[in-house]
C-alpha cells in the first residue's frame, strides 16, 4: 500500500522561482488582510460575485454546465435546481456555504470529508454521498480518434479506507510540525486524496472544497473574494498536465509532488493578484466613474459581466456600464464572450 509521509517537505529543494513563488504569497496574503481591515465592505463585494464564480468553476471543470442566470439563481436559492445537473451545481453550492460559515469549527478529519461529500451529493437522488467508493474505479482519457485509455488507476475499493485514514494521520502529523511549511503541505495531501479518488462520483469537486478548507486554516482565504476554482477552470489544461506528471510513480512512492504543488501555488498567486486589479478599481478615488468601469473591464483575467461591475460599482448606473462596454467593443479593446442574455466581457 501507498506510504504517506509528509516529512520530506523539511528538507525539499524546490527551484529559485518556486520559492518566490511562496514568497510573493505570504507577501500578498498580508496586503490582503491589512486591507480587509480597512474596506470590509468592498471584500462584501466581492465575496457574493466569487461565490457565483466558485459554483460555476467547480462544476464546469467537471463538464457540469448551465447558463449564467441560472447558477445566480441557485446560489441565490431564488429558484429550485430544474434538472440533475442544476442539483449538482446546488450540492456544490451548500458544501461550500458549510466551508465559508464554518471552516474555524470544522477539523480535517474523515468524519469532515464524508459529511462534505455527504452535502455534495445531497440533492442528486444518489445513495453515494458520505460513503467511500465500493468498486474499483479508472480515469480514462479520450483522444481525438474516439479511442480511450485508462490514465490512472487509483487504490481499489477494498484498500481505499485504510488509505484515507493514513491519509489524514499523516497531514495531522505534518501540520503540528514547526518544520513544515503548510503551504507547501496543501497541494501534496490534495494531490494524494486525488490520487486515492475514494468516491465514486465527486472527486474533483470534493478536492477543491478540501483545498479551500485548507487555505482557509491557514489563513488563505482569498478564495472567499477571488474564485480559485474559477482559477483552476481557466487553466485547466495545465492543471490536468501538472496532476499527470506529479502521479507518476505514485503507487511505488516515487512520484514528484513538485509539479502539481507549484500549479497549485501559482492559481493561488493569480487570485491574488487578481485582487490587487480589483481592489484598484474598487478603491480608486482619483478616476471618474466611466474610468472606473473601464478598469475594471481591461483589468479582469476573466470573463466579468454587466452584472457583476454593477456590483462591484453600486454607486455607477446600469446607463454609463452599458456605455462603457458599448464604447470598448466599438474601439475593439474587449471582446463579448455568450449569448446577449449571458453576456461576459474580457479584454482581447
Amino acid at each position: 500500500m501507498r506510504k504517506f509521509d509528509y516529512t520530506f517537505l523539511k528538507d525539499l529543494n524546490v527551484p529559485t522561482s518556486f520559492l518566490g513563488l511562496t514568497n510573493k504569497i505570504y507577501e500578498l496574503r498580508s496586503v490582503e488582510e491589512e486591507k480587509k481591515r480597512m474596506y470590509p465592505d468592498m471584500f462584501t463585494s466581492l465575496q457574493k460575485i466569487a461565490v457565483v464564480q466558485s459554483v460555476k468553476g467547480s462544476n464546469a471543470i467537471e463538464g457540469i454546465i448551465t447558463t449564467d442566470k441560472r447558477i445566480e439563481e441557485i446560489v441565490n436559492q431564488s429558484s429550485a435546481p430544474l434538472n440533475h445537473s442544476e442539483r449538482e451545481i446546488a450540492g456544490y453550492r451548500d458544501a461550500l456555504n458549510m466551508i465559508h460559515e464554518g471552516y474555524e469549527d470544522l477539523s480535517l478529519s474523515e468524519e469532515t470529508a464524508l459529511g462534505l461529500h455527504t452535502v455534495l451529493l445531497s440533492q442528486t437522488g444518489l445513495e453515494d454521498g458520505g460513503k467511500y467508493k465500493v468498486e474499483d474505479n479508472a480515469i480514462y482519457e479520450r483522444f481525438a480518434d474516439g479511442s480511450m485509455q485508462i490514465r490512472w488507476n487509483p487504490v481499489s475499493a477494498k484498500e481505499t479506507p485504510a488509505a484515507m485514514k493514513q491519509l489524514f494521520y499523516a497531514y495531522s502529523a505534518a501540520r503540528n510540525d514547526v518544520g513544515i511549511d503548510q503551504l507547501l503541505l496543501i497541494p501534496c495531501f490534495i494531490l494524494d486524496f486525488l490520487c486515492i479518488h475514494p468516491f465514486s462520483d465527486g472527486n474533483g469537486r470534493m478536492s477543491r472544497l478540501l483545498s479551500l478548507l485548507l487555505l482557509y486554516k491557514n489563513r488563505f482565504d482569498i478564495s472567499k473574494y477571488i474564485s480559485f476554482e474559477e482559477q483552476i477552470n481557466l487553466m485547466k489544461g495545465e492543471y490536468y498536465e501538472a496532476l499527470k506528471r506529479s502521479s507518476y510513480g505514485w503507487h511505488e512512492n516515487s512520484n514528484d509532488y513538485i509539479p502539481f504543488m507549484e500549479n497549485f501555488l501559482l492559481s493561488l498567486y493569480l487570485c491574488y493578484k487578481e485582487l490587487d486589479k480589483r481592489f484598484l478599481t474598487l478603491g480608486s478615488k482619483k478616476v471618474n466613474k466611466r474610468e472606473r468601469v473601464e478598469n475594471a473591464l481591461m483589468n479582469a483575467f476573466i470573463p466579468i459581466s454587466k452584472k457583476e461591475i454593477c456590483r462591484l460599482f453600486p454607486d455607477i448606473s446600469v446607463t454609463t456600464v452599458e456605455t462603457v462596454i458599448s464604447s470598448l467593443l466599438k474601439e475593439g479593446r474587449i471582446k463579448k464572450i455568450g449569448t446577449t442574455r449571458d453576456a461576459r466581457y474580457i479584454k482581447t
